[in-house]
């Protein structure tokens, strides 16, 4: 398919609202493959406008006379209009937005034909490889090796080529703690914290099932975790679900870790929403915050209605506990939920924001961001297809990551001097993890990209994490209070 056959309408003369803070911008308005762009014409003081069309979430037409309107409301929460001259042009011009910015297809997607000078072109997923946070492990302790087990992504699709692992349990013992897990999700190693010697794992549930199978190798593993520790180390088992959702889980083949298995672990149960209840709040957020004429009663009214601060306070409360359990209590954490690719991401990541001072800097949030998130094996190809403005509402649509980002933020309000970063960061993240021209968040897993790869050849993309460290928008993310108060 050529983008041409998708474009009926190549350019038209167009004026466009950009909020009431900006002023209008008139000129042609052209349509591409990748990107709206309007130019002002060659008297004009102001750049070219470029959109990249992949952020556009929904797109609302209307003609008047000899004329016609188009509102985008965007991935990343802008609202554009464009008032463009002629009813023929303005339908023909929405229809091609709306074929452009809907393509499924990643291989088509405008990273692989964005080449910006001054950066190179690399693996924008392996730009801190597994292989670099085992070697900070190693120098702290010997109970942990680097396991290749996972090479071929049989035993788990979601999860990256390598993983950490007790140095005692060896790679058939995995394959056989793999089948026991949901998705092939085994515990692994997220975080080991050196002042206790403790460690945070995650996983998904086990498939005990109505039967209450268990897994001799998987509660081997559990028990070597224990054993690599200190001495006399316990272990909790955080269930982000509710004790009655595990124990339903057990109809369908789930389940939780039957306490008589696993000597010296604990389960608490700590309720985390997720999926289309997590979404519908994001978009009750969003249309509390664009409703301009409401009054402050009204508008506090609607943000307590939409529940979005109770997730906010409920991940990071559990977070927190996490983050005691290893720090304060010297235990072992294992955190899953069903699947272990959402909810038990958001915990884990942030335990190690309270727990790991390397990852409140510039590079070791970069780091969190991609070896707790994007070679963990978040679904961002699924979970961030749409954002709050879409009329579609798939079920595996949730802004879980956007979550994560806001509670990143809520921990930089408290303490505005232990970031090295601002919110100018998070907020980049945000949207590029919808639409970006980098290639960083595209597909769901580490295979999908082996996959894309393959498929396109030698052709390659750019790092946003390169970007964001090297480029000239670095200075702009940084914090200026934490410049003089390093992170605690």
């Amino acid at each position: 398919m050529e983008f041409s056959e998708l474009i009926r309408t190549g350019r038209a003369q167009a004026k466009l609202l950009r909020g009431p803070e900006a002023p209008p911008l008139r000129g042609t308005l052209c349509v591409t493959g990748h990107h709206l762009l309007l130019s002002p014409g060659p008297q004009a003081t102001s750049d070219l406008w470029l959109l990249l069309l992949r952020r556009v979430d929904s797109i609302e037409k209307r003609v008047s006379g000899d004329s016609g309107t188009i509102t985008l409301r965007c991935k990343d929460l802008r609202v554009l209009q464009l008032d463009i001259e002629g009813v023929e042009a303005t339908l023909d011009i929405a229809r091609s937005i709306e074929a452009l910015s809907s393509l499924e297809s990643v291989i088509t997607s405008f990273p692989f034909f964005y080449r910006p000078k001054g950066l190179r072109l690399g693996d924008a997923w392996h730009f801190h490889p597994p292989e670099r946070y085992y070697k900070r492990v190693a120098r702290e302790t010997n109970a942990w090796r680097l396991s290749e087990v996972n090479e071929d992504f049989s035993l788990c699709p979601s999860y990256p080529r390598a993983v950490i692992v007790p140095r005692a349990v060896d790679d058939d013992a995995l394959a056989r703690c793999a089948r026991f897990r949901q998705g092939g999700r085994f515990p692994v190693l997220s975080y080991h914290h050196a002042p206790s010697g403790t460690v945070l794992l995650r996983s998904s549930q086990p498939l005990t099932g109505p039967q209450k199978r268990r897994c001799a190798e998987d509660e081997e593993l559990l028990r070597a975790a224990l054993a690599g520790a200190r001495p006399g180390a316990r272990g909790f088992i955080l269930d982000t679900r509710s004790a009655q959702a595990a124990k339903q889980a057990r109809v369908t083949g789930g389940g939780t870790e039957a306490k008589a298995a696993y000597p010296g672990w604990k389960r608490l149960h700590r309720p985390l929403e997720r999926g289309w209840p997590l979404q519908e709040s994001f978009v009750r957020l969003v249309e509390a915050c664009g409703d301009l004429e409401q009054s402050m009663d009204r508008w506090l009214s609607q943000l307590e209605a939409c529940h979005w601060l109770a997730h906010v306070k409920e991940a990071l409360s559990t977070a927190c506990l996490a983050a005691q359990g290893v720090g304060r209590e010297g235990a072992c954490v294992l955190v899953h939920g069903a699947e272990g690719t959402d909810s038990t991401l958001l915990v884990t990541s942030l335990a190690q924001l309270i727990l790991d001072p390397s990852s409140r800097t510039m590079a070791g949030f970069q780091e969190l961001v991609e070896r707790e998130w994007i070679q963990a094996g978040h679904p961002f190809q699924l979970r961030c297809a749409h954002s709050a403005f879409s009329h579609a509402r798939p079920k595996h649509e949730a802004p879980t990551f956007l979550l994560f980002l806001d509670c990143v933020w809520q921990l930089g309000r408290q303490f505005p001097l232990s970031l090295e970063f601002g919110e100018g960061l998070l907020l980049a993240l945000f949207e590029h993890a919808y639409a970006s021209p980098f290639g960083t968040f595209l597909c769901s897993s580490e295979k999908e990209r082996c996959l894309l790869c393959q498929h396109r050849g030698p052709r390659r993309h750019l790092s946003l994490l390169d970007e964001f460290l090297f480029g000239e928008n670095s200075r702009v993310f940084s914090s200026p209070a934490s410049k003089s108060h390093p992170s605690p």
